[in-house]
């Protein structure tokens, strides 16, 4: 299988180079054929990523140690979902795994958008073969999955110890899938620059396919906190890690598209800046996989330092200088239909959201890349740490969610002073209101008074945009509340999916407020002796080792009481992995919907007695519900309507309207 698999991504890399030239050169001969076989190659090249796929995860399934990835990535105590999780757990099998879900996501452009975006094809999928070509030239020839070693080891050395929990078996999958699928918005807004087809259809394309991937994306980043809130043993979730930030950044210049796709939806306005955003998304997503793969910085997340940096920072630039070449040559064409007519409006808010975004995403993108520039100017290497990028962007984000609540607030083109009145009454009571109360509750922190009243602002803001709608609703269906709501939301689940990942948004900013209340306690407890802290009670109860193939285990029981009242026994440990020589801290947590009870081993001596690490950390549970939110919204709002069905007929004549003729290659 392994010859298989070697042999395929050969063949896979010659698909690749036919799918990315044929299509090209039908258009320019007028000829369907070619085009067609363009896009059958990709088909054949997805097929062929994917025997390659199948042949390493038999090879990690069989422990062919024998594979030097399988060797340096599982051995036989590992659990069978780390080894199938191996696939992506090292640098060669990870690529290919990003290879392979980048020809899905492909294939899925040529067989759901072959004849609705025509014209459209032939230039969108070259793009996304060029890209399966470079991974494919990475495979063969720096980051070989298939390698042979001269001798067979007799078991593998294992996945890193980190790697081992039930969270980083859906973690990167689901973060890939968000990552990768950039690719698609980035193939279909080039092959509208290339072709010149830059009417409102590039949009509604782009607009669908960036749903998906931002959506994986999102829910990737919340599940990599709760690996980290987990796994890592330090009490939070977000540590502003260079590889959190680096797919982190591609998200927040994704969001800032599909607001202002709406503008010029609407108006006709922000075409060039649209474009921008979307090639901003895709390069930033290379340039993650740069710095995640290359070495160059130093990371929990990141792979050991190899010789594939060079290859992904050409490629990156050659991505930047064909899609600001294509910008510069349609600029004209790009020009606005219309104009901002009113600071008071649903437009500027949509613009101020955008700065606000964007200015979010220099802070972290400059926080991340300066300890590269202090190192090359000045050979000392100055790390750029959590504090810092708390002090910049916990201000940005106050006036993000204030934006989230405010925007739908304001009519199109211009909004009248007695309906910014009107619609703005009710939240700004909630968030005075809001503020009144914590600060009689004795909260004294500024940034989560802030924090908290303007939640209740946007929820006010919420509840109101929903309200109206529903009785709108029944006064047009005579039918009841609820049926109403469910109605109003059926019918625009683009608007009010929208809103539900709105609201998400405040269970996550209530989350993050959490923060600014989180108790911290370092105890030292000898068997039997209990402390209090807070309004638990804690008891060391005992010491216990084990130990099995894969790790040696010390666990300490403690028995949890809440009120004088037992609730649970926590069990918190560390294992000591025998092939890596390296331990995890494995937390044991109490949690309710107010609040956590986190409790880490930190140490332990011959006498029994052992030392704790307790963190109490209110209103993290909302971080999690707002994750489940922000992906039911997500898919609500991407959930095909009646109104997408018509915009999809539209989008086939209006590809049809241009005719069936050859169109000019005008690069």
């Amino acid at each position: 299988m392994i010859d298989i698999g070697y042999f395929s991504l050969c063949v896979a890399l010659a698909f690749s180079g036919w799918a990315m030239v044929a299509p090209l050169v039908g258009v320019r001969r007028g000829n369907e054929s070619l085009i067609r076989s363009g896009e059958r190659a990709f088909l054949a090249v997805c097929a062929l990523i994917t025997v390659a796929v199948i042949a390493l995860w038999n090879a990690l399934l069989s422990h062919d140690f024998q594979v030097q990835y399988v060797a340096e990535t599982s051995n036989r105590a590992m659990p069978l979902i780390y080894v199938i999780a191996a696939l992506w757990g090292g640098q060669e099998g990870s690529l290919l795994f990003w290879n392979w879900i980048l020809t899905i996501y492909g294939a899925a452009l040529v067989l759901i958008n072959a004849k609705r975006y025509r014209r459209l094809m032939p230039f969108a999928v070259p793009v996304v073969a060029a890209t399966v070509f470079f991974f494919t030239l990475i495979h063969l020839f720096e980051a070989n999955p298939f390698v042979r070693l001269p001798f067979t080891p007799a078991d593998g050395r294992g996945l890193n110890p980190l790697l081992q929990h039930p969270v980083m078996a859906i973690h990167p999958p689901t973060l890939y899938l968000g990552m990768v699928g950039m690719a698609v918005p980035f193939a279909i807004a080039v092959a509208a620059l290339w072709s010149g087809q830059l009417d409102q259809t590039w949009l509604h394309a782009v607009r669908r396919w960036m749903l998906v991937p931002w959506t994986f994306l999102g829910a990737g980043l919340l599940l990599g906190g709760k690996w980290a809130y987990v796994e890592l043993g330090w009490g939070g979730y977000w540590a502003w890690d260079p590889v959190e930030n680096a797919s982190f950044m591609p998200w927040l210049s994704a969001t800032a598209f599909l607001h202002s796709a709406m503008i010029q939806e609407r108006r006709g306005m922000l075409k060039m800046w649209n474009l921008i955003l979307v090639i901003l998304t895709y390069a930033l997503c290379i340039f993650g996989t740069f710095i995640t793969r290359s070495g160059i910085i130093d990371s929990v997340h990141a792979f050991a330092r190899s010789n594939i940096g060079p290859f992904f920072s050409v490629f990156l630039i050659l991505i930047l200088v064909f899609s600001i070449s294509l910008l510069w040559h349609r600029y004209r064409e790009l020009r606005a239909e219309n104009r901002l007519e009113s600071l008071a409006s649903r437009e500027t808010a949509f613009l101020l959201n955008n700065w606000v975004l964007l200015g979010m995403l220099f802070a972290v993108f400059w926080g991340t890349i300066f300890p590269l520039l202090s190192e090359t100017f000045t050979a000392e290497k100055i790390s750029v740490t959590a504090p810092f990028f708390n002090q910049v962007n916990i201000p940005i984000g106050l006036v993000l969610i204030f934006l989230t609540g405010a925007g739908p607030l304001f009519a199109w083109r211009r909004t009248s002073a007695e309906s910014l009145k009107r619609n703005f009454t009710w939240p700004g009571v909630a968030a005075l209101v809001t503020a009144a109360l914590l600060v009689a509750a004795g909260i004294a922190d500024l940034y989560a008074v802030m924090s908290l009243a303007l939640c209740a602002f946007v929820l006010a803001s919420l509840f109101t945009e929903f309200h109206r709608g529903t009785q709108a609703r029944q006064r047009t269906t005579q039918v009841g509340y609820l049926r109403a709501l469910y109605a109003l939301l059926a019918k625009s689940r683009r608007r009010y999916g929208g809103y539900l990942v709105h609201l998400a948004m405040i269970l996550l900013f209530v989350g993050f407020t959490g923060k600014a209340f989180t108790v911290e306690r370092e105890v030292e407890l000898g068997v039997g002796e209990s402390v209090q802290i807070d309004d638990y009670t804690v008891r060391y109860e005992a010491l216990a080792q084990s130990e099995d193939a894969n790790k040696t285990a010390v666990a300490a029981a403690l028995s949890l009481f809440l009120d004088d009242r037992f609730v649970t026994t926590l069990m918190p440990a560390r294992h000591e992995y025998k092939s890596f020589e390296q331990g995890t801290t494995e937390v044991s947590i109490f949690s309710r919907l107010r609040e956590d009870f986190y409790i880490i081993l930190v140490g332990w001596n011959e006498l029994q007695s052992a030392k704790f690490l307790v963190y109490i950390n209110p209103l993290v549970n909302a971080v999690w519900v707002g994750g489940i939110v922000f992906v039911l919204g997500s898919l609500w709002a991407m959930w095909p309507t009646a109104r997408d069905r018509r915009l999809a007929q539209v989008d086939r004549r209006a590809m049809q309207a241009v005719g069936s003729g050859a169109t000019t290659l005008r690069p």
